[in-house]
């Protein structure tokens, strides 16, 4: 009795009880791994594909798998297949089905390959494509922030070190921050998407396989650049997931310090943006607030992506080689990580075309804090005043500026004349916010021109990509 229930697994010959219920279940992945179907039909297909070619499969043999698998894609696709835990994983369930339908063709299929290379094959592919989709989302949000900058190339916002008023710089000038960072995010991205693009199906189980297999076909048809070069490592490699995971969890870090940004300009206290409510939601019991919640939950769900990156690297810290049942905890958290980067993304390519900043307040802002202090000191500079004395006789402005509640820009020339009699009637062209943006004009600088420069080197970027 024992080995007849073992019979319907695959690999059941060599056991003579069946597997207990909780180990059945414990073992098992296939309520997550399914995901993977079309990726493992795909993978199949070229398999079947090669093995007619160099002649283990007859061409007919290979038409009736073939047609047998997309008959199963199909039926997954519509929602009537049903998928069985004792199976294991999405690899037996298809191929138990294919075989259920198509009889000992079905069994052929297996032939020269193992559930470790199969695996490892499936799981290349499927977040092959989901780069390639998460490139889209990238290259949508960047648009995004790159259209809101030219809109504001010129309007002026104060800059921040230690969340204290620093220097003034433009919205414009700031959004590009953010978009750097999504440059390098897009360049990690697909420098993963390189390094995991070979195939390591035909390693087989760990050590090849005697059949006279051609690797390159099967990388060929599946898309990959070509097969991976050590059988041990093909089945065991889990570089790639974890170079994704480490990509998300900069991604995610990125998009959470703009949230974070986002949620200070919202409050009343900064009032620097406006957030159409679709983003937003309300209070319970206090009627009048306005919550960012999607900011807020981006921010959130970025300790979430860094969790499955130390996930990942633990997971793979003690494996010997080669494969590993520890490894069938590759797929949760990379899958996860996959979602949730979409998402994140999605939201916020949504939400930033529709930013809209309070100028009035953003300008109010930068005026206090004496955010022009440093031009001063530049000016003193020109005027050849050695720069550690011109950063104390503007530390000696300001200190009068705290007492008389007055900004540099709204200071007489007399009072500052006080503090230093090279200063001019021309220094007020520099203490005004506009002037010092403007003066910035270099590559880099805040000075609108610079911020429209930037914008178009950056929508060439997306062009060329």
């Amino acid at each position: 009795m024992s080995q007849e229930n073992n019979s319907v697994k695959p690999w059941g010959g060599r056991f003579s009880e069946a597997t207990d219920a909780f180990v059945e279940r414990f073992t098992a992945s296939v309520d997550f791994d399914k995901r993977l179907y079309h990726h493992d039909i795909n993978g199949s297909i070229a398999h079947a594909t090669m093995l007619a070619t160099v002649g283990v499969l007859s061409d007919d043999e290979k038409t009736t798998i073939i047609d047998g698998l997309e008959a199963i894609r199909k039926d997954i696709e519509q929602g009537r297949f049903e998928w069985s835990i004792s199976l294991e994983d999405v690899h037996m369930n298809i191929e138990a089905e294919l075989t259920k339908r198509i009889g000992i063709t079905g069994k052929k299929l297996h032939t020269g390959r193992s559930r470790n290379d199969q695996v490892a094959t499936d799981i290349r592919l499927y977040l092959r494509d989901e780069i390639d989709s998460i490139a889209k989302e990238l290259n949508r949000l960047q648009e995004g922030l790159l259209g809101l900058a030219e809109q504001h190339a010129a309007t002026i916002m104060p800059g921040f070190t230690h969340l204290q008023t620093a220097q003034p710089v433009t919205f414009g000038h700031h959004l590009l921050a953010w978009n750097e960072m999504l440059v390098r995010d897009y360049s990690r991205l697909m420098d993963c998407r390189e390094r995991l693009n070979q195939s390591p199906l035909g390693a087989a189980a760990l050590a090849g396989t005697t059949y006279p297999i051609d690797r390159e076909q099967t990388a060929s048809l599946l898309g990959f650049d070509h097969p991976t070069a050590n059988s041990l490592d093909s089945v065991s490699d889990r570089d790639f997931a974890i170079e994704f995971c480490a990509f998300a969890a900069c991604l995610m870090t990125h998009l959470s310090r703009a949230s974070e940004e986002l949620v200070l300009w919202t409050s009343a206290q900064f009032n620097f943006i406006y957030l159409p409510d679709r983003f937003c939601t309300g209070s319970s019991i206090m009627p009048q607030k306005k919550n960012p919640d999607v900011p807020e939950l981006v921010r959130g769900k970025t300790g979430r992506v860094n969790g499955h990156l130390i996930s990942l690297l633990t997971l793979m810290k003690s494996q010997p080689l080669a494969y590993n049942k520890d490894n069938q905890e590759d797929k949760e958290p990379l899958f996860d990580t996959i979602d949730t980067v979409k998402d994140c993304l999605r939201a916020f390519a949504d939400m930033v075309p529709a930013i809209k900043p309070n100028k009035a307040a953003m300008y109010e802002a930068a005026k206090r804090g004496f955010s022009t202090a440093t031009d001063l000191a530049d000016y003193l500079v020109r005027k050849g005043i050695a720069f550690r004395d011109s950063h104390e006789i503007v530390g000696k402005s300001v200190a009068y500026g705290l007492e008389k509640n007055k900004d540099l820009s709204e200071m007489s020339l007399e009072e500052l004349q006080q503090f230093s009699l090279v200063i001019e009637q021309d220094v007020f062209e520099v203490l005004t916010l506009e002037g010092s943006v403007a003066a910035r004009n270099h590559l880099g600088g805040t000075a609108p021109e610079q911020v429209l420069n930037a914008v178009q080197k950056g929508k060439d970027k997306i062009t060329q990509r």
